[in-house]
């Protein structure tokens, strides 16, 4: 089941539609009983009663034929009014547009394929998203109530509660890359993670955590990661105070935006021309001024400053760091 915002205009469009139907069938009908008049005369009647246009009647009207228009003005004139009032607003307020911009959103999201899911924008998802958006990589964001002046404009956003399976799938998660859940409880991202990991067993799934003992559990549940603010920020603070010009050099490193310096994962692809290769036949360093800090082989085993000598397998992922223009040559290049 999809979740659709706008029923409730749809909703409002229909009511006034068949209304505006049933008052004039009633009032055609009427002066047919009461007047004898054809379909035709009777309906010119009823319309020109409704716009108080003020043109004579098609035929002299009997008394009955009075005392019926008299409370086909009275009901008639007001639902008319009532109608035009109603359809201004949903105008004015935006209500057309955003159905409009909605259906818009709902074929850009049908479009997307291996992009990203983030579940809530709160102060962590706005951070996830402006990342992801400085390197290109296309996103979803699932939040219960959009706010204007907390949301960019340009945001993809599926409006519902993440929790739920049919807002999921509304966000395209069969064909999504990725989830991250940064909702405010472990809770709702324990459900998040259970939820995305039935949808989606390829996906990969990353998870914030509160409570420590939380961890374990979202694990279970299915994320492949998962992160606590609290104990990184701690760290953070204590190193700051320990080793304040390390952690300086990795926010530097690590930021999006830096034009002079950067660090970045390279991917050893399957038939590239970089597999089975020493670092020292490779020349990284030599041709691209680049270092590479580690090598993380297709099996998890991370090696911390690889020797000239070690052989780069397919698989393998490199954490190089440099220049961000040699950095986007070299990725390019991995990936042939």
């Amino acid at each position: 089941m999809k979740i659709q915002p706008h029923s409730g205009l749809r909703k409002k469009i229909i009511v006034l539609a068949v209304l505006l139907i049933l008052i004039v069938s009633m009032g055609t009908a009427g002066y047919m009983v009461t007047e004898g008049w054809n379909a035709f005369d009777s309906f010119y009647m009823v319309v020109i009663t409704l716009a108080t246009i003020g043109y004579q009647e098609v035929h002299p009207l009997s008394v009955s034929g009075r005392a019926f228009t008299i409370v086909l003005i009275i009901f008639g004139v007001g639902f008319l009014a009532y109608t035009v009032n109603n359809a201004m607003r949903i105008v004015l307020e935006g209500e057309l547009q955003e159905v409009l911009g909605r259906r818009k959103m709902e074929k850009k999201i049908k479009a997307m394929k291996d992009h990203y899911i983030i579940c809530g924008y709160g102060r962590m998802g706005q951070i996830i998203c402006r990342e992801l958006r400085a390197n290109n990589v296309p996103y979803v964001v699932v939040e219960k109530e959009r706010s204007g002046e907390e949301m960019e404009s340009e945001e993809i956003v599926v409006t519902g509660d993440a929790t739920r399976d049919e807002v999921l799938i509304e966000a395209g998660i069969e064909r999504a890359s990725g989830l991250i859940s940064v909702l405010s409880t472990d809770a709702q991202n324990l459900f998040v993670v259970l939820s995305a990991r039935v949808l989606n067993p390829a996906l990969k799934i990353v998870a914030r955590a509160g409570e420590e003992s939380s961890e374990s559990k979202l694990i279970r549940a299915g994320a492949d990661s998962v992160v606590s603010p609290y104990h990184i920020g701690g760290l953070k603070i204590a190193q700051t105070i320990l080793k304040p010009a390390v952690v300086d050099f990795l926010e530097f490193a690590t930021k999006s935006g830096n034009i002079e310096l950067q660090m970045e994962e390279l991917i050893v692809t399957e038939g590239s021309d970089f597999a089975n290769q020493t670092l020292s036949d490779l020349g990284i360093g030599r041709k691209f001024g680049v270092i590479i800090v580690a090598v993380k082989r297709a099996g998890g085993e991370m090696r911390f400053n690889p020797t000239h000598k070690t052989i780069i397998r397919p698989g393998d992922i490199l954490i190089a760091l440099g220049e961000v223009s040699k950095l986007k040559v070299l990725e390019k290049m991995f990936k042939k």
